[in-house]
């Protein structure tokens, strides 16, 4: 997908940064979503839509620092199963 799109060459620190604004556009859908006032000039998408920037965002950070998300996601469960909550 990066490939099509031409984003292949993206660092790993631009993608970070991206994440980071995507972030801000899930906050800003959510604040839509809950009926809390937005810039009116400004673009939002759903917070679903937001949410998937996101996670493309994130895989591909995970895909420059060689991290199995699926694995990662697995371990750090594992951890938190013996943490306690309050």
């Amino acid at each position: 997908m990066e490939k099509e799109r031409g984003f292949s060459d993206s660092t790993i620190i631009e993608q970070c940064l991206k994440l980071s604004e995507e972030t801000g556009e899930v906050c800003k859908a959510v604040r839509k979503h809950s009926s809390l006032p937005i810039d009116p000039t400004s673009s939002t998408g759903s917070v679903g839509a937001e949410l998937a920037d996101v996670l493309i965002y994130v895989a591909a950070i995970a895909n420059r620092a060689g991290v199995d998300l699926s694995e990662a996601l697995r371990e750090k469960e594992q951890v938190n199963e013996t943490r306690v909550w309050t």
